[in-house]
């Protein structure tokens, strides 16, 4: 897990997913709110169901918070 500034995607895949991203991400969201620091992308996902209860990890950047 890469600690990091992460952010979550205010616009759902078409899945209804809204993806958590680390900076830095080449897939990093225009339109987002931002979850801040944190040690890895678990606590940045928990962040981010805050605001969507559907929220999971980038494929690309947070690989090992998606579930597909």
């Amino acid at each position: 897990m890469a600690a990091g500034y992460y952010v979550v995607n205010r616009i759902a895949q078409n899945n209804g997913d809204h993806e958590v991203h680390v900076a830095g991400c080449h897939y990093f969201p225009t339109h987002r709110i931002d979850l801040g620091y944190h040690a890895g992308c678990a606590t940045a996902v928990a962040a981010a169901r805050m605001y969507f209860a559907q929220s999971n990890g980038c494929f690309w950047c947070s690989r090992e918070c998606n579930t597909g």
